[in-house]
């Protein structure tokens, strides 16, 4: 007669059993876990690359990855090898401000650069435009690792094959003609799209919320904005600059005058100028001579706008600059000139 086996197992048996059972379980559990997190990674890294504006609601954004080639707004293939350190952009300093970025160096006319971005700038050095194109040889001695130009004039004439030489260049066509979208362009080139985003942001809330407190005296209202400079007094449209803020953000109708391609301004044009409100700046004082004659003709005095003491003056040179800085700053000024 066989006897069946009936030895109880012994404590260390038991012991090695239960370490299997848990290390088996351990393991199943661990490779679910990997298989589920791998699909949420992937989503999530999906939505950051496809939806830019992510950043402004807090989640993280996939980082540009470099060698980074782009075709610039004239259709040259541009081929950055690394995220660039060191980004000269002549009159777009204020964008690359707006996103957290010094440039290696500023542009200037020749006699100031930019005031109204000196508080940060004040340590950059500076690169006369004054007569054009400045010396590449200065360029290339700041050693930049790209070069953009602000619209498609300072490419001409050979400039752009020289720059190049230098550096890897973009060029847009007028960079100030669509801020939101140069800005973005910026982003991606310099490898913070997170940043511009949040940029873009700040500005349209910033500007809704002064079109808010300004929609009793803007909304059906006309403005016209009156340049001085050594030159002589114009218009200035409301395609760019401050011209943009009062016609695009703030609310305010552009007068017929400007609407319909008046540029300069003469004392036999202004009798038609039917802005209600009338914005004067003087571009660094260049423009006092104009700015005094003006003042003092009587076919001035009998502007309706004068007349109902809707006229402001300003010298301030962000008037006249492009960038989220600059138009912020406007902005502040016409809700302080309309609500003292």
């Amino acid at each position: 007669m066989i006897k069946r086996w009936s030895k109880r197992p012994s404590r260390a048996h038991k012991t090695m059993a239960l370490l299997s059972t848990v290390l088996l379980v351990s393991g199943l559990l661990a490779a679910c876990g990997t298989e589920t997190a791998k699909p949420q990674d992937s989503k999530q890294q999906t939505a950051a690359e496809s939806t830019p504006t992510d950043s402004a609601k807090g989640t993280a954004q996939t980082e540009v990855a470099y060698p980074l080639t782009v075709k610039d707004e004239l259709g040259h293939e541009v081929t950055i090898p690394a995220k660039p350190g060191k980004v000269f952009a002549p009159v777009m300093e204020d964008s690359l401000l707006s996103l957290g970025i010094k440039p290696a160096m500023q542009w200037s006319n020749g006699v100031s650069p930019q005031e109204y971005l000196q508080d940060q700038l004040g340590s950059v050095p500076q690169i006369s435009f004054a007569g054009g194109t400045p010396s590449f040889e200065v360029i290339l001695e700041s050693q930049p690792d790209l070069i953009i130009l602000h619209n498609s004039y300072s490419a001409e004439n050979g400039a752009y094959e020289k720059y190049a030489k230098i550096a890897p260049t973009y060029v847009f066509k007028s960079a100030s003609t669509d801020l939101n979208s140069s800005v973005r362009t910026l982003g991606k080139l310099l490898g913070v799209e997170d940043k511009a985003e949040q940029a873009l942001k700040n500005y349209a809330d910033k500007a809704a919320d002064a079109k808010a407190k300004l929609a009793a005296k803007a909304e059906g209202k006309k403005a016209a904005i009156i340049r001085f400079n050594a030159k002589g007094m114009f218009f200035m449209n409301s395609d760019y600059f401050s011209g943009y803020v009062l016609a695009h953000d703030l609310g305010f109708e552009p007068s017929k005058l400007v609407k319909d391609g008046a540029f300069e301004v003469s004392m036999e044009i202004l009798p038609q100028l039917d802005a209600d409100y009338i914005f004067l700046v003087n571009d660094g004082n260049q423009g006092d001579a104009f700015l005094k004659e003006l003042k003092d003709s009587a076919v001035w005095k009998n502007v309706p706008a004068v007349k109902s003491g809707h006229v402001f003056e300003t010298s301030n040179d962000y008037w006249l600059s492009g960038g989220f800085i600059a138009q912020s700053k406007v902005i502040d000024d016409v809700v302080r000139f309309m609500q003292p």
